[in-house]
């Protein structure tokens, strides 16, 4: 007996539309675009420390040392890399959670938006939390320099405030290579699963076929 063919779906336009509180719920996903539209105004503050800190830096240049003048662009890297986590979670999240940005053939389009997903997004923001602590870190080892000092000491941190900041750091490198692994435990049993399910698929069509 032959198979019926599948229904084609209607036009888009004739389609019939959701039931209200499915559509509600769907809905709602537009309440996060207040807070994406605040993250953009963080942004801006952002911008705003960026250009005090530089002409921080331009004006005491001959002033300061060099230990300085690397703290002073340490601290403006730290702020370049927590906008670039910002707008991350700006763009990541809206196309992910919120609506498509239709960004398909534009010159500007982010190479890991097309395969962005909410597993490759929180991969991608513990990268960047690790990046954002190794720089603070880095300023934490610096100012430290004198920490055991006993005739000069030039710093505020205590070795047990270091510890603790070396310890976070760790975790955080340790959450990133988890979520990694969960990952791909995950992608690996959903390729497991469309294997086998291709598989069965055959094995029937050839059972049918006799």
């Amino acid at each position: 007996m032959s198979m019926t063919p599948e229904t084609p779906l209607p036009p888009k336009g004739l389609r019939r539309g959701m039931r209200p509180v499915p559509a509600l719920i769907f809905g709602s996903r537009w309440l996060q675009l207040p807070l994406y539209i605040g993250l953009i105004v963080a942004q801006c503050v952002y911008v705003v420390l960026f250009l005090k800190e530089l002409w921080h830096l331009i004006t005491h240049s001959f002033d300061f040392s060099e230990q300085q003048i690397m703290l002073v662009v340490l601290g403006l890297i730290d702020v370049v890399m927590i906008s670039n986590l910002l707008v991350m979670v700006i763009v990541g999240g809206y196309e992910t959670f919120v609506s498509r940005l239709n960004l398909n053939g534009h010159p500007d389009e982010p190479e890991w938006l097309s395969h962005v997903n909410a597993s490759v997004l929180k991969i991608k923001l513990a990268m960047a939390i690790i990046g954002i602590s190794s720089i603070h870190l880095l300023r934490t080892f610096i100012e430290a320099g004198n920490l055991g000092s006993t005739t000069a000491r030039t710093t505020n941190y205590t070795e047990a405030g270091v510890m603790w900041q070396t310890i976070i750091h760790i975790v955080f490198i340790l959450s990133a290579v988890g979520i990694a692994y969960v990952d791909k435990l995950s992608n690996s049993a959903e390729a497991h699963a469309n294997g086998h399910g291709r598989h069965g698929h055959k094995a029937d069509h050839g059972t049918s076929a006799h």
